[in-house]
Order: structure tokens, then sequence, then C-alpha cells
């Protein structure tokens, strides 16, 4: 697949007569929405592997999110959305949000009405230029561990519970930079993930007023507060 950077969202607008009302609102946004309303790191041009994140959306009103590994050399431990780097054989970033997402969860791709794709993203410490994927799971299935060399557990974490002002909070890293965060299910979803959704959540209006004088420090290894996930 031939690297073409973006930094306007795409809606898929066939797809979009079959949402929820309630996800509709996404769908509008992705239409108007920038890079930079989504994250400060913006893709350089040319630069960067390219991969792809599938954000689905459930019935339930809840969100897929694996763990990774705690193994992997890169982002291990760390909750995630399902995806990976865009293979040579992969027809778009959706083919691959999808491929990785099965390959991760089980996930079967059949059921998910993808609709639509947000700006690139820029992920300066992997180097990697990320298509988010926008999905509504049309006809859920099971889903697991896929490969347990990356993937340590998956979960559906709900939408209410990421919107919780009691469930959010901020990580200091050690360069200084302050981002969001989320404890659900026993996850600190933080770093790129909590970023992509804090930040869509804010641009479709869901977002409730939340003390953002909450943080964790982060020095590399291990957070502050060992007892912040449980």
């Amino acid at each position: 697949m031939t690297q073409q950077w973006s930094r306007i969202g795409r809606v898929h607008a066939t797809a979009v007569q079959h949402l929820p009302a309630w996800l509709r609102p996404v769908a509008d946004v992705v239409a108007t929405v920038t890079a930079e309303q989504l994250t400060r790191f913006v893709p350089p041009h040319g630069e960067g592997r390219h991969s792809a994140v599938l954000l689905l959306f459930g019935p339930d009103r809840d969100i897929l999110i694996i763990q990774r590994a705690s193994t992997m050399r890169s982002h291990a431990g760390q909750p995630a959305l399902p995806g990976g780097a865009i293979d040579e054989g992969d027809e778009s970033a959706v083919h691959a949000a999808l491929r990785e997402a099965m390959e991760e969860t089980g996930l079967d791709p059949a059921g998910v009405r993808v609709f639509a794709e947000l700006p690139d993203l820029w992920v300066p410490v992997s180097a990697f230029v990320v298509t988010p994927v926008l999905g509504w799971w049309e006809h859920p299935c099971s889903v697991s561990v896929g490969d347990p060399a990356e993937v340590e557990s998956v979960h559906l974490v709900g939408i209410d519970e990421f919107l919780d002002p009691a469930n959010r909070l901020q990580v200091v890293t050690p360069s200084g930079f302050v981002g969001p965060a989320f404890e659900v299910q026993g996850l600190l979803v933080w770093g790129f993930t909590a970023g992509l959704i804090s930040r869509l959540f804010d641009a479709v209006g869901w977002t409730l007023p939340w003390d953002e004088t909450r943080t964790l420090t982060f020095d590399g290894e291990s957070f502050s507060d060992p007892g912040a996930v449980e």
C-alpha cells in the first residue's frame, strides 16, 4: 500500500445510514475534525511507518480494548485499540485494522460496518503514522485473546465508564508531557489510545467535567502510585 498521509477525516456515507442514533454524532464530527484537534503530534510528511487501529463501537455502547502482552518490545502491557502496521498485502488502512483485530481478538470482520476514518496521527515514540478506523459492531461475536505473544487480555469497556469523571485522570511522562488517562476495568488506559478517545469525545460533546488536577507520574517503567490500577 502506498503511504499517503491524510490530515482530514473520511466518512463512509452509505455506512452512516445504518448507524444507531447515538453513534451518528461521531460520524458527523469526523467530517470536520482535523488532526490538530485530536493530537499535538501531526505526521511529518513522508516519514514514519503507516499503521491502523480499530475504534470499534459495540451495541452495548462499549469499545473494544486489548491489553498488550507484557513481553512486547513496544508499549508492553499497555491497553490499546486493536491494530498494527499496514503490510504490503493490505489493500487499505481499513483492511489492516480489521485484519489485526481478527488476529488479536478473533473478531469477525464481516460483522463490522466501517463508517469513518479519522485523520492520520503521529506516535513519536514508535515513529508510527496511525489511521484510526471507526467501526460499528453491527453483528457482534465472541472475542478473546488471539495470540498470547501479542495480547494479554481483551475487554469491552462501556463509553459511560470512559466518561465517568471518577475514572478520569492525567499521566505525566518523563519528558513533562501531560496526557489524559482512564482507570477502567482494572486497566490504566493512557498514551495514544487515551488521547484519541478523550479528544474524540471532546469533539462530539460527550465529555463531562472532571478533575484535571488528578495525576499519576510515569518514570519510564512504572507509575508513582502502584495502587492506581488494581
